[in-house]
């Protein structure tokens, strides 16, 4: 007769116990038509094992992280959008939208200027390359993130004419115009293809500043 060892069936009892009384609750949840909780869907799908929520972040799209990254901005949570598109910029390398907001941020947040102006760069030479629709709004955004990353690291005059230059493919765009009143750019000369130091240049400011001012009505006072 074969004697079997008591420390060995109680282990193996130990095993099959729990595993006898799931299989036994799941059939009597069906067999009687009980609903389930959500927690024992989970442990059926994954045969008997807790399955672990998806991360939602991996399943964002690009216009998802956009839109958020945006509400922190505006909610004062600068860091937040930072570290969301800095997400969005390694599931999304190829998005200029994405890595033009994000190279802006790496100045404004990360204080790193050289590599934020070179991303935001990077990010005109992707959409260059796309087959994105409305192109010319979308230059004008992303020539609106290198000037503000400009005026970050301090490169006023750069960050001006890149305000410019984003203008040029949309003249209507207020961000742009915003930001060149904000940093009080100079009205161009009376001759535009001369320099704004040529004396051609400046008589005639002189002048034009002249007239608008009027004559001056002190003079000639006691001589009526």
């Amino acid at each position: 007769m074969r004697i079997i060892d008591a420390s060995r069936e109680k282990s193996c009892l130990d095993f099959l116990g729990p595993l006898f009384s799931y299989h036994f609750n799941v059939h009597r949840l069906i067999w009687y038509n009980i609903p389930m909780k959500d927690d024992q869907k989970h442990k059926i799908s994954a045969g008997g094992n807790e399955q672990k929520p998806h991360d939602s972040a991996k399943e964002m799209t690009a216009a998802q992280y956009l839109r958020l990254a945006k509400a922190n901005l505006r909610s004062g949570k600068e860091k937040d959008a930072f570290m969301l598109l800095q997400q969005a910029s390694v599931r999304f390398p190829e998005n200029p939208v994405i890595i033009s907001y994000f190279g802006c941020l790496q100045t404004l947040v990360d204080r790193k200027y050289r590599s934020g102006i070179e991303t935001c760069t990077q990010a005109l030479d992707l959409l260059k390359n796309s087959e994105e629709e409305e192109k010319e709004e979308l230059y004008a955004l992303l020539y609106l993130n290198l000037g503000r990353a400009y005026v970050a690291a301090g490169k006023k005059q750069d960050a001006i004419n890149t305000f410019i230059r984003g203008l040029k493919h949309d003249s209507r765009n207020s961000d742009l115009h915003q930001e060149l009143h904000r940093m009080g750019r100079r009205k161009q000369p009376p001759i535009s293809f001369l320099d704004r130091s040529n004396p051609i240049n400046k008589l005639i400011g002189m002048i034009l500043h002249t007239t608008k001012k009027g004559p001056d009505k002190s003079k000639g006072k006691g001589h009526l």
